[in-house]
């Protein structure tokens, strides 16, 4: 019941204050919670607000499910009752704890006190969206609570603030089977968005077009043009045949109804539209055809459509737009594009352009940009894929731009001098750029399996203001299901056991995974209380445990992922169902052509090369005697052989402590994680396999052979005893694509895994102990065969089947805050180890990843190092990035900042603030 009384907001403030007398600590009790009543302030503009009374209506409906009564009222009752204060002050109420006052719209702050004689909580920021997310908070609290007080008797104030200005979540329509269902489901929207909001991610991208990388060969070509789909276009006569009129505004309503939901949450709301092609080449099977339009009316249609989409959707607050080739325009067709921007140009009002780096070049910025529109460009955050949290500290040799590189054809510039920003944030981060850059979480590592760690959520939250980035977009999990007219009906999910298919929510199966990824990123210190509040509902005295084996299982493949890359796309290198990639050379073909030659196992470069080494970089090293600075694969592999010990452990554990395990919820996430645990043992086993067998090729030792090919079986029978249990859970043809290599399931991938093993056994037989020199491939800087010892071999066989362990060396450093362009950045580094002080080398490189590290020796006196950064290597509109190389007296090294326990730091330091 909502009271009819108000008060003016200066009184309303001054009774709050007046009746808030008592401290938090006096009212911390866990008594039995009474009636609750929300109290807002009607001339209070924020707190009056429609996103803010969503957000009341939510905590009031949790309240009802716990059987709790409340009401609204415009001004505090008192008497025997919980009195929620709502407003929109920036600053102090008097007489609760005092605060700093609230800049940021987002932040937010609950505190306790009283109120007429009532135990009260305000919950103030001074924009809507803070008070959408203390309001959830709140109600988020109660809905976990097992305490009869529900969790709202607050012990202190709670202050919180956005690390990053934009959290948003992709979700794109690629599947006329699998996306309709959910697409025209309302009830659906009403779920996933009210998740999306309660999770803190404060932007929502609908994605069309993104069913196909070209306008070739295409089936299933549901929304890939995506304005004929929608409306009419008054003075064109443009249709898709077969498409109903009564179907085309459908689509629009349901598009109106998703875009104002997502307003009524608080949530900016973003469309992104990835195809302007209108014609497919050798596409005689697909589904639809666009009729009416010519390349004479294709800008002008384009920009008209655009403009009426804008006007039907209001809410729409932002574009996201591939502008390069793929796009189905292409490169260069600049015309084009100045005629779409014409659409936001005019739109009358503020719409954000958000355009993909691929192929970005200054002409494209610049069209943008004079729209007067804010410009956004997304950069990819570790190629396609998910690698460990922390921006790659260079790319791949294949990414190098090579100078003077001309290409024509529909790619001329992102397959042209502009390659390296196909995978990464390229050259963006220049000084006095007109534009915001932010990162674009591809869905390649992780698409299809139960995924979340906290720790490498948190790293990604640290990052994800990189040099002053804007945020981080995540294409959220199954993003690429049932693309290139591979959709299936029977549910996204593809559990072939139909009890654990969530149905059209098949958000929920990730919902955990949402929670971690929103608040973190919001928030990267945020209390764990926030995850394991959630994990207790589900699994009562199994809930530390769960969430302690899903986090260790979620970090195996980031890690395979940053150090050992077959194939920087996504669609090519699927590592949760992995197509193997030949140990032996010739065994079969590769099915990665973006990854080194010759094509196999040993030569595959890590996703950043600065830090990690490839297993011929690393036996060569070894072979020769010489300490890596690298981390090696067979770091790697211990890595990957203690996350999936501790994920078992913590599992087992999970099993016997859960209140149920026979359940949906319980059962996916064990399943899931048991084939992560899988994948971890079988690239652990891989890698060392993979290094043995390049000691056996180079250093003609026959015990390296052996212990290759027994860590190779190994592996495999890793791989084979997850994939029949994976077999009993998932449908046999997990379909992300047209291809086999995006399709299948795990039984499938043995074969190929077989037939290298088996090639391994015969090159074993027939050559036991090859001359040596007969590697895979030499690394890039190999000056031919390594001559090696049998000592020298016998040590290499020592190193690559123990376990490698890095000095534990103290170091000490103070990053400076700012650097001054034109003179020298002086940096120092202590060393605090007893014995003889190692050698330390300062590698340094702007952030620019069109550009290579360098390195200078550092001078010691006692235990300090000290070094700089050139005047001339600072005078650029470059930040600067750095880290520190130590060669020690018993033949080891080690790098700092070293990667911590759980790989969620970032190894290097970055300066981006100049001063004058």
């Amino acid at each position: 019941m909502t009271s009819s009384s108000s008060v003016p907001r200066r009184e309303f403030l001054k009774l709050a204050s007046a009746a808030a007398v008592a401290t938090a600590a006096e009212h911390a009790s866990a008594a039995p919670l009474g009636k609750v009543q929300i109290v807002t302030d009607p001339a209070d503009a924020v707190a009056s607000s429609a996103p803010a009374a969503w957000a009341i209506k939510q905590f009031r409906r949790a309240l009802s499910a716990k059987g709790v009564d409340s009401e609204s009222a415009s001004s505090p009752a008192g008497g025997n009752r919980l009195v929620v204060l709502v407003s929109g002050q920036a600053s102090d109420v008097k007489g609760f704890p005092a605060a700093h006052p609230m800049q940021d719209s987002e932040s937010l702050r609950l505190a306790p006190g009283r109120v007429a004689g009532a135990d009260a909580i305000l919950v103030s920021s001074p924009g809507p969206r803070g008070l959408v997310y203390g309001l959830l908070e709140l109600a988020d609290i109660v809905d976990t609570s097992a305490d009869s007080s529900l969790g709202l008797h607050l012990a202190e104030p709670v202050e919180e603030s956005p690390a990053n200005p934009t959290r948003s979540v992709a979700r794109a329509f690629c599947s006329e089977v699998e996306d309709k269902v959910w697409f025209y489901d309302k009830n659906f929207w009403r779920g996933y968005l009210d998740m999306l909001a309660a999770s803190r991610f404060n932007r929502f991208n609908f994605a069309f077009g993104f069913g196909y990388d070209f306008p070739r060969g295409l089936t299933d070509d549901y929304f890939q043009y995506p304005y004929p789909y929608l409306f009419d276009v008054p003075g064109y006569d443009v249709r898709v045949v077969p498409l109903s009129n009564a179907e085309r505004a459908r689509n629009l309503e349901t598009l109106q109804f998703i875009a104002a939901e997502t307003a009524a949450r608080g949530m900016e709301f973003q469309v992104g539209i990835w195809t302007h092609a209108y014609q497919w080449t050798d596409s005689p099977h697909a589904y639809h055809r666009i009729e009416g339009l010519t390349p004479e009316t294709h800008a002008a249609y384009s920009r008209d459509a655009l403009a009426l989409l804008l006007k039907s959707c209001p809410q729409i607050q932002g574009l996201t737009l591939r502008v390069h080739g793929e796009s189905g325009i292409p490169e260069g067709s600049y015309g084009f594009w100045q005629t779409l921007f014409e659409a936001i140009a005019g739109c009358g009002r503020k719409v954000e352009i958000d355009m993909h780096a691929k192929g970005i070049n200054q002409t494209m910025i610049d069209l943008a940009t004079k729209t007067g529109m804010p410009v956004k460009v997304g950069a990819k955050y570790s190629a396609e894929h998910m690698g460990l949290g922390y921006q790659q500290a260079d790319i791949r040799a294949l990414e190098i731009p090579r100078p003077g590189r001309t290409v024509s054809g529909p790619f001329s510039v992102s397959s042209g001098a502009r390659s390296f920003t196909r995978y990464g944030y390229a050259d963006l981060f220049q000084e006095g750029r007109k534009f915001d850059v932010w990162f674009r979480l591809w869905p390649g590592t992780q698409r299809h399996l139960l995924w979340a760690d906290p720790e490498t959520a948190a790293a990604y939250g640290r990052t994800a203001h990189f040099c002053n980035a804007s945020g981080l977009e995540i294409c959220e999990p199954l993003t690429f299901k049932g693309r290139e007219g591979s959709g299936v009906s029977g549910g996204r999910c593809a559990y072939s056991d139909k009890t654990l298919e969530p149905g059209v929510n098949d958000w929920r199966k990730f919902e955990y995974g949402y929670r971690v990824w929103g608040r973190l990123l919001y928030r990267p210190d945020s209390d764990p209380e926030v995850w394991q509040r959630a994990l207790r509902k589900r699994f009562g005295n199994g809930a530390a445990a769960a969430g302690e084996a899903l986090a260790n299982a979620g970090r195996v493949l980031p890690l395979v992922t940053t150090a050992h890359l077959p194939s920087a796309s996504n669609h090519s290198f699927w590592p949760e169902i992995y197509a193997n990639m030949p140990i032996v050379l010739g065994s079969e073909r590769s099915p990665y052509s973006d990854t080194p030659t010759p094509r196999c196992f040993g030569t595959v470069s890590p996703l950043d090369p600065q830090l990690f080494s490839s297993i011929v970089e690393y036996a060569d090293e070894i072979l020769s005697g010489q300490p890596s600075l690298k981390y090696s694969p067979v770091e790697v592999a211990q890595w990957l052989e203690d996350f999936t010990a501790a994920s078992g452990t913590a599992l087992k554990s999970a099993r016997s402590e859960a209140k149920s395990t026979i359940g949906p919820e319980f059962r996916r996430w064990e399943e899931d994680t048991r084939i992560q645990i899988g994948l971890g043992e079988f690239f652990a086993a891989k890698l060392r396999s993979g290094v043995l067998f390049e000691i056996y090729q180079k250093a003609g030792s026959a015990d390296a052979g052996r212990r290759a090919l027994a860590k190779y079986s190994e592996a495999r029978q890793a791989w084979a005893s997850m994939a029949r249990r994976a077999g009993s859970v998932y449908r046999s043809d997990i379909t992300y694509g047209s291809i086999p290599q995006r399709r299948g399931d795990w039984t499938a991938r043995l074969t190929d895994i077989d037939i290298d093993i088996d090639a391994m056994r015969a090159v074993l037989h027939s050559q036991p102990s090859p001359p040596a020199g007969g590697g895979a491939s030499p690394s890039s800087d190999s000056k031919g065969a390594v001559e090696v010892t049998n000592s020298r071999a016998a040590e290499a066989i020592r190193l690559t089947t123990g376990k490698p362990a890095r000095p534990n060396v103290g170091c000490r450093h103070d990053s400076p805050a700012e650097f001054t362009p034109g003179k020298p950045l002086a940096l120092e580094l202590t060393v605090e180890r007893p014995g003889k002080a190692p050698t330390v080398e300062l590698w340094y490189r702007h952030v620019n990843q069109a550009e290579r590290w360098r390195s200078a020796a550092m001078e010691r006196s006692g235990q300090r190092c000290k070094g700089a950064i050139p005047a001339d290597y600072t005078d650029s509109a470059f930040p600067l990035q750095y880290y520190f190389a130590l060669r020690h007296g018993d033949g080891s090294a080690s790098l700092f900042p070293a990667f911590n326990a759980t790989l969620s730091n970032q190894p290097y330091y970055v300066i981006w603030r100049r001063q004058a």
